[in-house]
Parts: C-alpha cells; sequence; structure tokens
C-alpha cells in the first residue's frame, strides 16, 4: 500500500513556513534557505533529542524507524516534533544493510527518492570531492609548482558505491616534462565511500556557507617535500568545489509516513566521522518545532560520544534528552546467545550516557519474534538502573506504536529541564589524553597503545597549530574494543592505536583503531539483484 503523501507546501503549513524561506523541489520535497537562521520570526524555542543504541549487530536495530516513530509519537500526543536524520548512502542501498530511510509505517518519504538520488546532495559532494582530486593530480603534471611530495598526498576519490576494486588503486599522472616515478608518474591511491569523504564532514558541521569556503579552504591533501602541509586553498580548488555545494548545503524538508516534518540532510560515516545529520538541519529545525529527534550513527560509543565531544562543540546544541535503543536480538549478540549475558552491554552504554550528564530513556525496538519474558526482562534490567524504559512498534504501528516512549521522553525533559551536559575530555589535552579518556571512559578500555607512526604524526599535528582540536576515534562498531567479534563488556584490554589522520576542515583528527573499511565491498548476494523498475517506471525493492 502506497503512503498518501501531503504536497510539500502542507508540510511548511505546519511549520509556519513562509514561502520565502524554502524552494520546493517537485511535489514532496523543497530545500530550506539559510536566511531561516537570521530571521527573528524563528527564534531558538524546541527541545534536542538524541538517538542513540546499544551495540548493533550487521543488519541494525532499526535506531531511525524508532527516531521517526518517536517524532510521530510526539505528535500523536499533541507536541510539535522535526525528525532530523542523516541522508542514505547507496551503498548500503545496494549492499547488505538497504535503506535508510526508515521501514513500515515509521519511514521518511518518499522513501524511494531519499535512499537514491534524493536531491543530488552525494552526487554534488562526490563531485566536489573527485574535482579536487583532478586538480591535485593535475598541479603534478604541470610541474608541481607547490612542490607536492607525491609519497605523501592523502587525498583519495570517492564514489558511492561499494566497490572493493577501488580501495587501492595506481593513477597514472605523468608530465609535460616527463617527470620521472617520484614526481608523481604512477601515484598509488584510492576511493573512499562519499559518505567517508572529509567534504562530506565538513558540509555536516559546516554553519554558513561562509564556514562552508573557511573550511574548504583548510582541507589538507598532502605535505610538501619541506614538510609544509598543503591544502585545497593552495591548489585554489575552493571556489569551483562550493559552486558545486551551493545546493547540497541547504537542508532537505520532507515527512514521515504520517506527515510530521522531516529534514535529511549530509550522511557522515560514524567512525571515520561524526555520523549524525547536519548542524544546519538541527539548528533549522529547533528554530521550527518544540521537540526535534536526531538519530546519531551506531552505539553510544560512537555516534553519541561524536555528538558530545565533537559537535555538540561546534553547534552549542546540548541534548535534553537521549534515547538509547537497544532489542533483544543486539542483546542477545553481545551475550554471545544468552540475552541476560548480554544485558552488561545495555548497562555500560547506560553508564556511558550518564557520564555526559545526559537523561536517559530506553527504548526497546520489538521485532515480530520477540517475546512478552524477553522484552519483560530488558525492561526490569532497566528498572534495576533507575532508567525508564518502553517497547517500541513504531515499525508496525507508527506514531501509536512510540506513543509511550514520547509521553516518558517529554516527562524525563519535563522533570530535568537544564540538565549539565558536558563532554568526557577538554580541548587542552594532548591528543594522546583525548584518546586515553574515550577509550577508558567510554569504550572501557584498560590502556592505549599508539603506533610509532601514530605518535609521529599527533606530534607533527599539533607543531602544525592543530592541537587544540577534538578526536574522532575510528573503530568497529560491532564491538566496545577494536576487535568486531569481541562482544560483552571486555575488561584488561588495550586499543591499539594504529594510524592517525587529520581532517583539518572537519575540524577534527582521526584517530584508527583496528581495520578500518572506508569503501565496502559487495556482499555474496547484495540487495542489488532485488531491485528492479515496472513498466510504469516505479522502483521495487528498495
Amino acid at each position: 500500500m502506497k503512503t498518501l503523501l501531503l504536497p510539500i507546501q502542507e508540510i511548511a503549513k505546519k511549520l509556519a513556513l513562509s514561502p520565502a524561506q524554502y524552494d520546493a523541489i517537485g511535489a514532496y520535497g523543497a530545500k530550506l534557505k539559510l536566511d531561516l537562521l537570521a530571521d527573528p520570526a524563528y527564534p531558538v524555542r524546541g527541545k534536542f533529542i538524541l538517538v542513540t543504541a546499544t551495540t548493533p549487530t550487521t543488519s541494525g536495530e532499526g535506531k531511525t524507524v524508532v527516531s521517526i516513530g518517536l517524532a510521530q509519537g510526539l505528535e500523536r500526543i499533541g507536541r510539535k516534533s522535526i525528525v532530523t536524520s542523516r541522508e542514505p548512502s547507496l551503498g548500503p542501498v545496494f549492499g547488505l544493510k538497504g535503506g535508510a530511510a526508515g521501514g513500515g509505517l515509521s519511514q521518511v518519504e518518499p522513501s524511494q527518492k531519499i535512499n537514491l538520488h534524493f536531491h543530488g546532495d552525494f552526487h554534488a559532494i562526490t563531485a566536489a570531492h573527485n574535482l579536487l582530486a583532478a586538480m591535485i593530480d593535475s598541479h603534478l603534471f604541470h610541474g608541481n609548482p607547490l612542490d607536492l611530495d607525491p609519497e605523501q598526498i592523502t587525498w583519495p576519490r570517492a564514489l558511492d558505491v561499494n566497490d572493493r576494486a577501488l580501495r587501492r588503486i595506481t593513477v597514472s599522472v605523468g608530465s609535460k616534462s616527463g617527470a620521472s616515478r617520484s614526481d608523481g608518474a604512477d601515484r598509488s591511491t584510492g576511493f573512499v565511500i562519499t559518505a567517508a569523504s572529509e567534504i562530506m564532514a565538513i558540509l555536516g558541521l559546516a554553519s554558513s556557507r561562509a564556514d562552508l569556503r573557511k573550511r574548504l579552504n583548510a582541507i589538507i591533501v598532502g605535505v610538501s617535500r619541506a614538510g609544509r602541509p598543503v591544502t585545497a586553498a593552495d591548489l585554489g580548488a575552493t571556489g569551483s568545489m562550493m559552486a558545486l555545494l551551493t545546493e547540497a548545503i541547504l537542508p532537505n524538508l520532507v515527512q514521515t509516513t504520517e506527515g510530521t516534518p522531516a529534514i535529511v540532510h549530509t550522511g557522515p560515516f560514524a567512525n571515520i566521522a561524526h555520523g549524525t545529520s547536519s548542524i544546519l538541519s538541527q539548528q533549522m529545525a529547533l528554530r521550527l518545532a518544540d521537540y526535534v529527534v536526531n538519530e546519531c550513527g551506531f552505539a553510544a560509543d560512537l555516534g553519541a560520544e561524536k555528538y558530545f565531544d565533537i559537535v555538540m562543540r561546534s553547534s552549542g546544541i546540548r541534548p535534553a534528552a537521549v534515547v538509547l535503543v537497544t532489542t533483544v536480538q543486539s542483546l542477545r549478540a553481545q551475550g554471545e546467545g544468552s540475552l541476560g549475558s548480554g544485558f552488561p552491554n545495555l548497562v555500560h552504554h547506560i553508564q556511558t550516557l550518564r557520564q555526559y550528564g545526559a537523561p536517559i530513556v530506553v527504548a526497546i525496538n520489538r521485532f515480530p519474534n520477540d517475546s512478552p519474558a524477553e522484552l519483560e526482562a530488558i525492561g526490569a534490567e532497566c528498572a534495576q538502573e533507575g532508567i525508564p524504559c518502553s517497547v517500541v512498534e513504531a515499525f508496525a504501528k507508527g506514531g501509536i506504536g512510540a506513543a509511550d516512549l514520547a509521553e516518558k521522553v517529554v516527562g524525563l525533559i519535563d522533570a530535568n529541564p537544564s540538565p549539565d551536559i558536558k563532554p568526557v575530555y577538554s580541548l587542552e589535552d594532548t591528543f594522546e589524553e583525548k584518546i586515553r579518556k574515550v577509550a577508558t571512559g567510554v569504550y572501557g578500555a584498560a590502556d592505549v597503545a599508539l603506533s610509532e607512526t601514530a605518535c609521529a604524526k599527533l606530534l607533527r599535528y599539533a607543531e602544525w597549530g592543530f592541537g587544540r582540536l577534538p578526536v574522532c576515534i575510528a573503530k568497529t562498531q560491532y564491538s566496545l574494543t577494536d576487535k568486531p567479534k569481541l562482544m560483552g563488556v571486555p575488561v584488561g584490554w588495550t586499543l591499539n592505536v594504529t594510524d592517525v589522520s587529520l581532517s583539518a576542515g572537519a575540524g577534527f583528527v582521526v584517530a584508527v583503531a583496528g581495520n578500518m573499511m572506508l569503501m565496502p565491498g559487495l556482499p555474496t548476494k547484495p540487495r542489488a539483484l532485488s531491485i528492479d523498475v515496472d513498466e510504469n517506471g516505479d522502483i521495487d525493492g528498495v
């Protein structure tokens, strides 16, 4: 059964938006103009609700469904709400997980359009990323006046498709004068998926076009032979990248299956980047609704940690409450088959969120095979921790299936109107101290070991003047540790940081722990096998 969608003008009316504040794109979508943020008719009024989760399985725990359902549930109990979420990447759509627009009766719509090309934002980011890559190699070809060291060029290429064959490639640059191999004639590089592009992270953290320009200027593409960082500004690439991104920076207004307003914008990874919707979309939503429901990637050790320690610092937005999504399957996986043995993972995430000062509600996302006894057992564990919880059936029932969660969240916010939310480390800490505080305080590690390469790079970044940047630790989402098959809440383990990289435009240093896959591959039977178009042009299987 197809969802009957409201014209986008009706969604705009719900938010009291004037026609001057948005441009409609088709019947059901719009781009919101940045002028809205400076309009005194739209002061900040909303409460911000962060949605995170316990450690997920490979199929995910329905965090997006719960986020959408909660926004719908808030509307059901008479509260004006907006859900802010990330744009889906084509990699998972055609790969293993499928689309990321929610599901069942709690989706953002038009879901097929959002899961595929949407308003072209991902394509614009891909083009901007690859334009910069092309300008680097053109610079080498035309004599390399900046004296870039080809062995220290760090800017890859990007593509929003799972393609493992592109992880490592060699490009033949050559030169007009027949440069030697050391001058970049044949250079090793590779592709990352678009969601892992630094430009994706930059667009998600930019607060204005001026800030976007500043961040693009600051992108470090490599190092000169003299040891100086070389930037996109040095290459003169920023203006053209701005031209490609000038529409992509505008947040996208759509709706849920129940006509609740939704803003879907940017899609950064939650390991290599910060893993949440754009700051611009969140700031707009807080001016347009009483409650803003915002989804963060993966579990509290990744998405929530990065929100508190990176995004909150950039945006100034402090969550009023946190919803911790869990499932029977997640806790069973962490308990290696035993639900009860998985409870320590739930408790660990609760304790992590508590140290940030966040009021917490647990949302148990119910799946069809979950038994009442299992759901009651999780509820009893939450009660023992003094945490309210709610069984959510948003997939099957829409907003009604999340109305109880909505009531509990509103009650929690009313009872705690001004929570003291604070990051886990200070920007004055050294990079090593920042990594250690996240590893021990959030992951539960006993120690941290940094490779010689990582230490040398961190020293260089500090010497370049980047010592006050936050850290973004890239590790597996399937375990609290850096080993994806180590379940539960391990003790006495060491986080091994093998490498680091500088995302100067995004404004953080990435610390790599374990094997991070920035260009996924397709599984044996990808979802691409089940997607098709009928004779009427309707897409099926997304």
